[in-house]
């Protein structure tokens, strides 16, 4: 499976397959310091992206389009992959995010979310399974569900649906919005606003803090959260989550097993009427975020970057900005984080990787949203 993987995701047989935290200051950057910093090329166009997970070698990218197509980005071009579940879109629902297992090298495997439709208008999110064929016709097979959202609710909001590996391989953890409903984050019957840890095949890890409870519960690891878009490990191992917070608010969390990050009870932002929330600073028994952001930026996606193009960056937090129209460069400093700088490109990014080169690919919001590979100088 290993050689199969590798020569299929070479150019050349694409080629031929495709005929207490502290509070954000304004450290915003120029564009001139944007044409400094970055080597901008445009590599392909895609409509509505959300997901990307980079192949191995040369072999490009995996690219989600919201409405429900699954894209194979190369350098010798793109081409959908067959046999992709059909998506309820509409809103913030759709086609979501897409990660290689762990022994994708051998295995083929990848894991995906999605929205799907249930009884009586209602949704929720789901994980899935399934094994890329990298033959002539490109395809998923065996996809299985094994993970859902519970219970299905109504509203196409707030599903996070972002999917991360423990470095060590052994644990899937899925981020699960509160879908607008705000109380089910505090209720642990339920998985909504919720980061579930879960064994590979989407069963409850062992050891996680609400076992003894049963059923659902046995699959949380933290709670209270809200809308999370961004989940992924530093490089000491810890997991960190990115919020949206409602108007004002967002967060970067470090997330601990257990742990009640206070949605909706806390929030360093108000309702959207102008309704006040309490401060994270009045609920000191709840977890705190280690940065939040007034006004927000509406993060997309993040990254820690390894470093290997621009080594002053190693180990900061590289996030994609919807409401910055850019990059956001935040340090981390023990279990807080301080922001470094902004990096305008001028259109509402949803999504970051770092290439094996070290090099950024970044995807554009929207119909028509770009990818692009951002690289030194």
């Amino acid at each position: 499976m290993r050689n199969k993987l590798l020569i299929a995701l070479s150019p050349l047989t694409l080629i031929a397959a495709s005929c207490g935290a502290g509070t954000a200051g304004d450290s915003a950057k120029s564009a001139a310091d944007v044409e400094n910093a970055f080597k901008v090329e445009v590599l392909g166009t895609f409509d509505e992206p959300w997901g990307m997970a980079i192949l191995p070698g040369a072999g490009g990218a995996l690219i989600t389009e919201k409405a429900g197509t699954l894209k194979w980005w190369s350098p010798s071009g793109t081409r959908s992959i067959a046999n992709v579940p059909k998506v309820d879109y509409g809103g913030q629902g759709g086609l979501g995010d897409i990660v290689l297992a762990p022994d994708f090298n051998t295995s083929g495997m990848v894991y995906l979310s999605w929205v799907e439709a249930g009884a009586d208008n209602t949704r929720g999110a789901v994980v899935a399974s399934g094994v890329l064929d990298p033959g002539y016709l490109a395809w998923l097979h065996p996809l299985k569900i094994i993970w859902r959202q519970a219970p299905k609710v109504t509203g196409r909001g707030h599903f996070s649906h972002r999917i991360a590996f423990s470095p060590d391989g052994k644990y899937l953890f899925v981020a699960s919005g509160e879908r607008q409903k705000f109380s089910p984050a505090q209720d642990l019957s339920n998985n909504l606003g919720k980061i579930v840890r879960l064994n590979l095949d989407g069963t409850p890890a062992p050891g996680n803090p609400f076992a003894d409870k049963g059923g659902i519960s046995a699959q949380i690891w933290s709670y209270g959260h809200r809308n999370v878009l961004g989940l992924q490990f530093d490089a000491q191992g810890r997991l960190w989550d990115l919020e949206h917070g409602p108007a004002g608010g967002d967060e970067l969390n470090l997330v601990r097993p257990g742990q009640n990050y206070g949605w909706p009870l806390v929030s360093d932002g108000d309702h959207y009427d102008g309704k006040p929330i309490p401060r994270h600073a009045t609920r000191p028994d709840l977890a705190a975020p280690a940065i939040s952001w007034n006004p927000v930026i509406a993060p997309g996606d993040f990254i820690f970057y390894s470093g290997k193009m621009w080594g002053e960056w190693k180990g900061q937090a590289l996030i994609a900005g919807l409401k910055t129209l850019g990059l956001v460069r935040v340090r981390i400093d023990g279990e807080k984080a301080i922001e470094q700088a902004r990096y305008p490109l001028g259109k509402r990014i949803r999504e970051i990787r770092e290439a094996g080169d070290g090099s950024l690919y970044v995807l554009e919001d929207g119909p028509g949203g770009r990818l692009l590979r951002l690289s030194r100088k």
